[in-house]
């Protein structure tokens, strides 16, 4: 039963990432396009940590962990660029 609900999840959340990256190739405009690679990494978390759950493996959780700190100091970075046209003062 739990493989069964696993499965489900990790094909909705990959369609969500496909969604995402739809989004991100198309979007209409800079702030569009940020928010679609926030959304992104945000459904990659998620994909690592169900598959650290299907394969019993704590490295996945800790894979997790760093793109969840490198996609936080890309955002902040990306969108410090678009208000100011530069990210170190």
């Amino acid at each position: 039963m739990l493989n069964m609900a696993l499965t489900i999840a990790l094909s909705l959340v990959t369609g969500a990432c496909a969604l995402s990256f739809f989004r991100l190739l198309r979007g209409p405009s800079a702030p569009d396009r940020i928010l679609a690679l926030d959304t992104l990494y945000i459904n990659a978390i998620a994909l690592l940590v169900l598959v650290g759950i299907l394969q019993a493996s704590p490295h996945y959780f800790e894979i997790a962990v760093l793109i969840a700190l490198m996609g936080f100091v890309g955002t902040v970075s990306l969108a410090k660029f678009l208000l100011r046209g530069d990210i170190i003062e």
